[in-house]
């Protein structure tokens, strides 16, 4: 091996570090974020439709009109 050699292949391990520390440090703060976050009860909507969800069952009926999706 020539000093060229061992400095990529010294160069390539530390990017390969570089890179699974910026990995860590991300995957930490996600979970940081995601401990963050608190499911709360949802607000009501307002002039929606009666009836089941209908992206949920997959028929949409409005004015009279319906259509199945």
């Amino acid at each position: 091996m020539t000093n060229d050699d061992t400095q990529d292949a010294s160069s390539e391990q530390q990017k390969k570090a570089a890179k699974e520390q910026a990995q860590e440090q991300a995957l930490a703060e996600a979970a940081a974020r995601r401990a963050g976050v608190r499911a709360g009860p949802r607000p009501k909507e307002k002039g929606g439709q009666d009836g089941p969800e209908p992206t949920r069952y997959g028929d949409w009926e409005k004015a009279g009109i319906v259509s199945d999706f």
